[in-house]
């Protein structure tokens, strides 16, 4: 969930303004805040209230009745929407709040991306437990490598899969393909079918890989696959 909280949103907002307005004036000044803002979480919010800058990509009205704004808004993970309402009303000048907010998209998750509610989840759980049809729960569940999409890739040969699945660092000779990466990118390590291995920290840039014939690339901080799904590649050393 930390890799698919920290992609880009998309959310569909409702502002009341707080008093009438000119219409052309009020489209200018909330077409205003694309790009890269300032904004201090508001004085309710579970982080801490410093100033920090957010990139707004897209700003798209799409209607205005009496003293409601209906916009779409494509931005940052963290960018707060009431704060986001809250200033626009400050620049018009007679002050604005969030009424309705609803979030569109998450990372590569949108609404029509297999969006399941709890209750119809519970239903699924309980026919897999107490009847084993998993017909539901299958239609409900997703492939982990699916919150990878937006990472650069690794590609391992199937030799190496298990030695990380021990506890191995990724090093030179185990990759066959890669996608392109700077050092410190969060990177997704897979199998040759795809099968999402682990996830770390790029030690390295993707161009120093090209002539690189050994070293650590990714320090890895989590390792998804089981071990012993992949045989043992290794020899033992002889004390």
């Amino acid at each position: 969930m930390n890799y698919i909280s920290k992609g880009g949103k998309e959310y569909v907002c409702v502002m009341q303004v707080h008093c009438e307005y000119d219409k052309e004036e009020l489209t200018k000044i909330i077409k205003s805040f694309e790009g890269e803002i300032y904004q201090r979480p508001p004085v309710r919010s579970s982080v801490k209230r410093r100033l920090r800058v957010r990139s707004i990509y897209d700003i798209e009205i799409l209607d205005m009745d009496k003293k409601l704004v209906l916009f779409r808004v494509s931005c940052d993970s963290g960018t707060y929407m009431r704060k986001l309402c809250h200033d626009i009303g400050i620049i018009y000048g007679c002050g604005a709040h969030m009424r309705e907010l609803r979030r569109t998209r998450s990372g590569i998750f949108t609404e029509s991306t297999n969006l399941v509610k709890l209750h119809n989840l519970s239903e699924a759980i309980y026919l897999y437990k107490n009847c084993k049809d998993e017909t539901e729960l299958r239609r409900v569940l997703m492939p982990m490598e699916y919150a990878t999409c937006e990472m650069p890739k690794l590609i391992i040969e199937d030799s190496a899969v298990n030695a990380l699945a021990y506890g191995a660092q990724l090093a030179v000779p185990g990759i066959v393909a890669y996608q392109n990466f700077k050092r410190n990118d969060t990177v997704a390590v897979l199998t040759l079918k795809g099968e999402l291995v682990a996830t770390g920290n790029a030690l390295i840039d993707s161009k120093e890989l090209e002539n690189a014939k050994k070293g650590i690339v990714v320090n890895l901080s989590r390792v998804f696959m089981q071990r012993d799904i992949y045989p043992k590649a290794w020899k033992k050393h002889e004390s």
